[in-house]
């Protein structure tokens, strides 16, 4: 897929997403979506585009959206917070296709419609909101290579909260306990060690459709806790963003090859009608692995301190080099009358598909 093909894909989802007809059902009071219809509606988008991913690949994509989600609002420092969380996500959409002004046109809709529905609610109406969201994702605790790099979860899936960040605005650092009398004068200060490493935001983040969002929770995953190029111009970050998203799309797109296991299976069932030559491959194929430890350190452990006694072996059976069952089938199908004469010529292509061709 060369990169043009990828920024139509790019387009063609994001402008799936925005969709009027779709933003108008998404707005629309409801019950929350249940998981089975929350993935059907995610693979309905990513399938939007002339781009199609397997089912691992598919796997993948959706655990890394619902980690990376929930990670968010788990860290989000108040329940307003959520609203600059989804202002900073829609921002960074908004980059992903400044060339495209009829899609652009599309985000600063829903960020009206967004603003209109969520900005004027209590902070009890988005804290129900959270606390909804946090249960809907409780029992999901999928390991995301990028989270356990960053080491922001652990290899149990369960994410580490930071110890040095910003406290929410309009609260203090935590450190000092003040007690008050029944008249409400205040009579007592008692510090404490809050164990970490707390600032005060400089400012609260702009609840407007453009402004700054100061938290930086909803931005790219990518790129938190990495070093910030402060030389590099704003399209140039921008294109950078682009490039490894679409790289990312590319090679889940790469993954969609097909199933070696489904042609080996065609080949057993042509050798067994006796109509294939089996060759070895001339690079050998990687199977799968069954791991029945958390991690592999784990793993590793297990086998160094595995007493003598309890080792194993491992017995290799090769069902394609049994001699006597090959002369046997070759017997009983020099019985049949064969119609016509295969040619000396084969095609390349070694497949079930092959062989009935020339039937």
């Amino acid at each position: 897929m060369q990169m043009p093909a990828c920024l139509l894909v790019m387009n063609d989802i994001i402008g799936g997403i925005f969709n009027k007809n779709f933003m108008d059902e998404l707005f629309k009071p409801q019950e929350l979506y249940s998981r089975k219809a929350l993935r059907a509606v995610f693979e309905r988008l990513v399938h939007a585009s002339i781009m199609r991913l397997n089912a691992p690949s598919m796997d993948k994509l959706y655990d890394l959206m619902t980690m990376a989600f929930k990670y968010q609002v788990l860290l989000c420092p108040r329940p307003r917070d959520l609203l600059l969380i989804t202002f900073n996500h829609l921002d960074a959409i908004k980059d992903f296709v400044y060339e495209s002004p009829k899609i652009l046109n599309q985000i600063d809709v829903t960020l009206r419609k967004f603003i209109d529905t969520y900005v004027l609610l209590s902070a009890g109406e988005l804290q129900l909101i959270r606390q909804t969201l946090l249960i809907f994702f409780q029992d999901i605790h999928i390991r995301v290579s990028i989270l356990l790099k960053d080491k922001v979860q652990n290899s149990n899936g369960h994410f580490v909260l930071p110890t040095s960040t910003s406290v929410p605005w309009g609260t203090e650092i935590p450190g000092l306990i003040r007690l008050f009398n029944n008249k409400g004068d205040e009579i007592q200060r008692i510090e404490f060690s809050s164990g970490g490493n707390y600032v005060l935001p400089y400012r609260e983040g702009s609840f407007d459709l453009h402004g700054d969002r100061v938290i930086r929770l909803g931005t790219n995953i990518y790129s938190i806790s990495r070093p910030v190029e402060t030389d590099v111009s704003g399209a140039t970050k921008n294109l950078a963003s682009r490039v490894k998203l679409l790289q990312m799309l590319l090679s889940m797109q790469e993954n969609t090859a097909p199933n070696p296991l489904a042609k080996e299976e065609l080949n057993l069932l042509a050798r067994l009608m006796g109509g294939l030559e089996i060759k070895k491959p001339l690079v050998k194929e990687a199977g799968f692995r069954l791991n029945l430890f958390t991690t592999d350190e784990e793993e590793e452990h297990a086998a160094l301190t595995r007493p003598e006694e309890l080792s194993y072996q491992v017995v290799n059976i090769h069902a394609d080099q049994d001699q006597q069952r090959n002369e046997e089938l070759d017997r009983i199908m020099g019985e049949f009358e064969m119609l016509e004469q295969h040619s000396e010529t084969s095609s390349k292509e070694c497949d079930l598909l092959a062989m009935m061709d020339k039937l």
